[in-house]
């Protein structure tokens, strides 16, 4: 039976000095600290050798030990997170990741730490449009330079975290990865708040993939409104059983959302007799029956609202599409919501295979049950780190660093 260390990740405390937040996750009892990379507090581009340096003192200094370096898929690009990804189009894009996971292996290096992760990104808009360019070939031969810069004689692992709406989105999906790459050097990296997203049953999914895991990501989550996005095609016929969709009219921009107890249509111009036509098809393919209600596009508040995080982490899930049309569902998420008026969903907005929110909660605030999650990885092998991420609350970083820990301690036996 293995055995699972809790650990705390740096990126939900980035409102804290570096060295400040080592001394943090020491002071709050956790035996490992995840070393994640950010744009303003351990940025791998700005830092150097005596840095790293006084990084390792610092450890060496305190109880805490480093778990793993955590390459930052929204390192780059605050608006466009996760882009560029290892499976981008251009070479250069893809060399930018690379650039930044090999970073993250010299900083293991330096550091004495073993484990190195990274996700795989999206299919986006420009996959779309170049069907020919297999994305999946892309990823590998960008691993494969990644595991070039480790040394045959280094004792360093680079992982894959499966992330809801991700190319390499469930468990099953890394397994294959790992397939592929075909590498002693790497493995899988499970997030358990994703497994719970991406898994109808988590659990035992869980336990199929202990064996190949080095590593763990903890945050809680819960049941929301699951709503898709899609740019209109003649086969469309949505399971609204599954999730609402919001159908993207290229040829407009315009939007309708096929939900059964609100269907609207948000436009900026009198639809054509064909483009009502067109709404009436897709009503009557998905089965709704309510009055479609019609909304001026223009007349959305579209400004900054306190749901802002829920959106943004929602919007930059939904693979296939470009920024430019997600942007434009903002406002109607928002609506949606209640910013400016009455929600007309209560719950987070949802972009997953289960409906669970890709919201990382603390644990205790939402339903994922660690208890038996813990079990299964256990029972079924695994051992080592599992690090508490929770980057929606950096504001209130230290009630989710004290609060993570007193829920988990007991599921693993810490003192």
């Amino acid at each position: 039976m293995g055995q699972i260390q809790l650990s705390y990740s740096t990126f939900g405390l980035t409102e804290l000095d570096f060295l400040d937040a080592i001394d943090a996750v020491d002071r709050a009892g956790y035996p490992g600290i995840e070393i994640s990379f950010h744009r303003d507090q351990f940025n791998p581009f700005d830092i150097d050798d005596a840095y790293l340096a006084r990084v390792k003192q610092r450890l060496d200094q305190r109880r805490v030990k480093a778990a793993c370096v955590a390459t930052a898929s929204h390192f780059f690009d605050p608006l466009r997170p996760h882009e560029p990804s290892l499976m981008a189009l251009s070479r250069a894009a893809r060399k930018r990741r690379i650039d930044l996971v090999r970073r993250g292996i010299d900083v293991a290096r330096h550091l004495g730490v073993n484990l190195v992760t990274f996700g795989s990104g999206f299919i986006r808009a420009e996959h779309v449009a170049h069907p020919q360019v297999d994305p999946g070939e892309l990823l590998v031969d960008s691993i494969h330079e990644c595991l070039r810069e480790i040394r045959d004689d280094e004792d360093i692992t680079l992982l894959v975290e499966p992330e809801p709406g991700m190319y390499i989105e469930t468990l099953a999906q890394g397994l294959d990865l790992m397939r592929k790459v075909d590498s002693p050097k790497f493995k899988l990296h499970i997030d358990i708040c994703h497994a719970y997203c991406s898994e109808p049953d988590y659990i035992k999914a869980l336990g199929e993939a202990a064996p190949h895991a080095r590593y763990l990501h903890i945050s809680d989550a819960q049941a929301g409104y699951n709503l898709k996005v899609v740019d209109d095609h003649a086969e469309l016929a949505p399971d609204l059983g599954f999730a609402s969709v919001l159908v993207h009219f290229p040829d407009s921009a315009e939007f309708l959302l096929l939900d059964r107890e609100h269907p609207t249509y948000f436009r900026e111009q009198t639809p054509s007799a064909a483009r009502r036509s067109r709404i009436d098809a897709l009503l009557a393919r998905s089965g709704v029956t309510r009055p479609l209600a019609t909304l001026d596009y223009r007349s959305l508040y579209a400004g900054a609202s306190p749901l802002d995080d829920e959106i943004f982490t929602w919007m930059i899930s939904v693979p296939g599409l470009s920024f430019d049309v997600l942007e434009r569902t903002r406002p109607i998420v928002a609506w949606l919501r209640g910013v400016r008026g009455p929600a007309l969903q209560q719950r987070m907005v949802a972009n997953t295979l289960t409906g669970v929110v890709h919201f990382h909660e603390i644990p205790g605030e939402g339903t994922l049950d660690f208890a038996a999650s813990f079990k299964a990885l256990t029972d079924n092998g695994f051992s080592g780190y599992g690090s508490v991420e929770l980057y929606h609350h950096v504001a209130s970083w230290q009630k989710a660093l004290d609060e993570s820990y007193r829920h988990l301690a007991p599921f693993v036996g810490a003192h």
